[in-house]
């Protein structure tokens, strides 16, 4: 049911899910997806994840390890509602300073009003900005996070460079992504739910069916672990591996620029 997966020569740019638009008018429809589920994004991540993205995400800054002491800032990339950098600054005991970056505004304002009711707002800021021309300084960021995001982002090498470039040296690159289901009976529940339970849950949750069946399509579209895996090295990175996490529904890359 899914089609062929792109490879580390690029592709992303001009899919939006299953079909082939244009050269630059991806991230236009990209935008207008998040629009629409914006406040309801993360209860549907619970949907599309059966709430597994919750441990995954766990995980992600588990792995990152926040240290307990004033001076670690982290850019969160594509993490408009918040969720990712809440738990990064919950597990520093709020001494991380962080900023929340996402191309989409709608994205931005429900993470900047979850941010205030959780007491974070002296901890993180929030900025419109496109992962493809971060406006920062080189080696201004300790770590770079990403969850659920970069097969959204068109040109994902022009990304993966701008993370490279403001990451200060011994800092960390962490994406979590769904990815390329590995179990052969799992592979084929996750397509039945994905393609058939998704975008209904996307109707009778949100009101529309369409940005979750690009959402669906998306995934299937992102480049195989290991392809993936290249590509973050042939951005400059060094030390590139990855998780697999529920039998390779999501994969946890890391990564470290020395």
């Amino acid at each position: 049911m899914s089609e062929q997966r792109v490879a580390t020569d690029g592709g992303m740019q001009t899919s939006y899910g299953f079909r082939t638009v244009e050269d630059g008018k991806k991230q236009d429809l990209v935008n207008d997806v998040f629009h629409k589920v914006a406040k309801r994004y993360d209860i549907m991540n619970d949907v599309m994840s059966a709430g597994l993205h919750r441990l995954w995400k766990d995980a992600l800054v588990a792995s990152l390890n926040p240290p307990r002491h004033s001076g670690f800032r982290f850019l969160d990339v594509a993490g408009g509602t918040g969720d990712i950098a809440f738990r990064i600054v919950e597990a520093s005991h709020s001494q991380a300073q962080g900023t929340v970056l996402d191309i989409n505004g709608s994205m931005l304002g429900v993470g900047a009003e979850r941010a205030a009711k959780k007491g974070y707002a002296g901890n993180l800021d929030f900025v419109e900005a496109n992962a493809e021309a971060l406006p920062f300084e080189d080696n201004s960021f300790d770590a770079y996070t990403i969850a659920f995001g970069i097969r959204n982002v068109p040109d994902i090498d022009k990304a993966l460079r701008e993370a490279y470039r403001v990451l200060r040296r011994g800092g960390r690159f962490l994406c979590l992504e769904f990815s390329e289901v590995e179990m052969p009976i799992l592979d084929r529940i996750y397509d039945a739910w994905s393609f058939n339970g998704i975008p209904a849950m996307g109707k009778a949750i949100a009101g529309e069916a369409e940005p979750y069946q690009y959402l669906v399509e998306s995934i299937r579209k992102f480049p195989r672990q290991a392809d993936f895996a290249a590509m973050i090295a042939r951005a400059g990175f060094a030390r590139v591996g990855y998780t697999n996490y529920t039998g390779g529904i999501a994969a946890l890359h890391s990564a470290w620029k020395i």
